[in-house]
């Protein structure tokens, strides 16, 4: 059961109905983390702003999902996990064993997804300030300082809608239900 209220079309505020709106006739469905985040719809509008802008990366759809399930991983929100799995197996064409790894907080075997998920976890661990070594790493995997800001930019975006969903703690929706995930993946791994 959500803590926050699961906004409809109907009843959401006035300023977050055509944000809604769109977002339903984009995905085929209302997701929860929007009837959360549209209690509040100057943090749906960021949402939804960001996520585009974060969609026009340079980094691929395959390296964006690879910061958002990690991020989401090592947040604890179950909600993104699922979402981004189905986001990553569906459309970014990254195969189950890597998604599971990813789910995980493990390696996956590809040195390019591998770097993007140990920057993203040095962005995350350090809130920023990684280490020279790290951020090495990452340009010698054939990353460029664009690339490095541009994980800082999917960070941001995941901590926003991870948070939102931490804390509103809406269900999964049934059209996520096959990734579910509730962390304990993450922790035997360790």
């Amino acid at each position: 059961m959500s803590r926050l209220p699961l906004r409809t079309i109907e009843d959401a505020p006035e300023a977050a109905k055509p944000l809604l709106e769109k977002a339903e006739k984009a995905s085929g469905f209302l997701p929860n983390l929007l009837r959360v985040l549209a209690n509040a719809p100057t943090a749906l509008e960021a949402y939804l702003t960001v996520g585009g802008i974060n969609g026009r990366a340079s980094l691929s759809l395959a390296e964006r999902e690879v910061v958002q399930i990690t991020a989401a991983a090592t947040h604890g929100c179950g909600f993104c996990v699922a979402g981004h799995t189905k986001v990553a197996l569906a459309k970014a064409g990254i195969e189950e064993p890597k998604v599971e790894a990813l789910r995980a907080l493990g390696g996956t075997g590809d040195p390019k997804l591998d770097a993007v998920q140990a920057f993203t976890n040095a962005v995350i661990a350090t809130r920023g300030k990684v280490a020279d070594a790290d951020l090495a790493a990452f340009k010698d995997a054939g990353y460029d300082d664009q690339a490095a800001l541009e994980v800082v930019l999917g960070v941001s975006l995941a901590t926003l809608c991870n948070f939102a969903n931490n804390l509103g703690q809406p269900p999964l929706n049934p059209q996520l239900e096959a990734f579910r995930w509730d962390g304990a993946k993450a922790r035997a791994a360790e």
